[in-house]
C-alpha cells in the first residue's frame, strides 16, 4: 500500500470518528523517521482511545499492520506508527502544551542559520 492510500484511509477514520482539529504534516527531509505526522484532537481520555483503536482497526482492514501503539493506558496521547505516518491524537490541552505542529512545521535550516 502506498503512502497516499495509507494516509487517506487514516485521515477518513479520523474524520469517521469525530476527531477534531485535524492536521496533516510534511516531514520529508526533516526526519528519516517517517514521510508525514497526522494530528487530531479527542474531547477526552475515551475519545482520544477511540480515535487511535478506530485508525488501528482501519489500517488492518486493508492488511496493514501498524508497528506500534503507545500512550493507551494513560489516554491523554496515543501514538500509533504506522511506518510512514506517525499518527499522534490527544487531548487539546496536550496538544498545546507539546505544540508538535510549531515544531514539525518550523523550517530548520532557517533556525540554524539564525542561531549562528
Amino acid at each position: 500500500m502506498s503512502t497516499d492510500q495509507l494516509l487517506k484511509i487514516v485521515l477518513a477514520a479520523l474524520d469517521d470518528g469525530k476527531g477534531n482539529d485535524i492536521k496533516t504534516i510534511d516531514v520529508q527531509g526533516k526526519t528519516s523517521v517517517a514521510d508525514f505526522m497526522v494530528i487530531a484532537s479527542g474531547t477526552s481520555e475515551r475519545h482520544v482511545n477511540f480515535l487511535a483503536d478506530h485508525v488501528v482497526e482501519a489500517v488492518k482492514k486493508k492488511k496493514f499492520k501498524p508497528l506500534g501503539i503507545e500512550g493507551e493506558s494513560v489516554g491523554d496521547w496515543v501514538l500509533v506508527d504506522l511506518g510512514d505516518i506517525i499518527v499522534h491524537v490527544m487531548l487539546p490541552q496536550t496538544r498545546a502544551f507539546y505544540q508538535l505542529e510549531k515544531l514539525w512545521e518550523t523550517d530548520f535550516a532557517t533556525v540554524s542559520a539564525k542561531a549562528i
